[in-house]
Formats: structure tokens, sequence, C-alpha cells
């Protein structure tokens, strides 16, 4: 990126610009040992998931947040979870303001959000609809097997405790049958 000319370092970063300093600058950088220290999260795993939460469809700031932008400063609204979710005010200077936000790009080739299975782009066209008509009350998926009426529950319910019956039992074999029957129905039609 540095030697195809796409990364531009203006104010106070001007003379990285300049090969040697730049090579100078990240020597400096190797030469510090980068030790990451983290511990366990004050209110556990689900206020993690909580916070990353808030970025996974947004960008790193949105234009509401942006109060004033004047003599090399960028002044903009945070929100302070860890005194009471306080709406303050912060400013820095602009280098330092583009550099945090610069953090939350990602590099050519990542995806912040990635779908699996049936959602997965490659397949989401051909599987969906797939998906879309097995939901549809179908009676040759929802044949009871019966089981002998001493034998004991093999699953419980985790919310209730309660037995769970067996509607079917399918193999690998079975639903690549019907999926193979879904998608002729689909091209005949």
């Amino acid at each position: 990126m540095y030697h195809s000319g796409e990364l531009c370092l203006p104010g106070a970063l001007k003379p990285l610009n300049q090969e040697k300093v730049f090579r100078s600058f990240l020597r400096s950088l190797f030469r510090q040992d980068w030790v990451v220290y983290a511990k366990p999260p004050f209110g556990g795993p689900e206020n993690v998931l909580q916070y990353l939460a808030r970025y996974t469809h947004r960008v790193a700031i949105s234009n509401h947040r942006l109060m004033n932008f004047a003599d090399g400063k960028v002044t903009f609204r945070w929100k302070d979870y860890a005194h009471g979710r306080k709406t303050r005010l912060m400013t820095l200077s602009t280098e330092e303001f583009l550099r945090r936000f610069l953090l939350h790009w990602l590099p050519r080739g990542f995806v912040r959000i990635r779908f699996f299975g049936f959602l997965a782009n490659r397949r989401r066209a051909s599987l969906l609809p797939v998906c879309r008509n097995l939901l549809v009350t179908n009676p040759h998926f929802r044949t009871a097997v019966s089981l002998p009426a001493k034998s004991p529950a093999v699953w419980s319910c985790p919310l209730c405790g309660g037995a769970m019956t067996i509607i079917e039992r399918l193999t690998a074999q079975d639903l690549l049958e019907e999926l193979a029957r879904q998608k002729n129905l689909a091209d005949s039609s």
C-alpha cells in the first residue's frame, strides 16, 4: 500500500511520506515487543457480545455524532458506558481522529459479517427457496415415528424438561434426495 502510493500521510505525519523516514519508523515499531494483555470482561461474555453487536452493521461513527470541525480539530459525541451511559464530547486533532477512525476500517478482502450454510452468498440463491419450501407443511416430513410404550425419553426439552417426541429421523441420503426433488420442482416451474 505504501509503495503503490495509496497511503496518504498528511499534517504531522507528512515526513513519513519519505521512504527512508517511513522505514526508520517501522524499524522502531518492530524493536518494541507488542504484548497484548487482555483480562476477563467485568460483566461477563454477555456484555462483550452486546458491545461487539453495536459494531456489526454500522460504520465507526455516524454523521449525527460529529459536532464540530474547526482549526484542525474534530469534536464528536460519544457514550460513556462506564459511567451510566452519559453522553460526552471529545475533541481530537484531525490526525488522531482519522487514526482512530481507520482502526475500524477492514483491509481489502475482509468481510464484517459472514453467513454460513444456506445464507452463504454463493449458495443463497439456490438454497433459500429450498428452505422456504421445506418450511411449508409437508406430510412427507411430518410422519411421526412410533416408539415402544415403555421406552424412556431419549431427549428432554431444555426449557420445561418434558419428553421430546421424535417426529422423523433423517439420514444424509434422505436430505440429498429431498434437495434434488425440490430443485427439480423449482426447475420445472
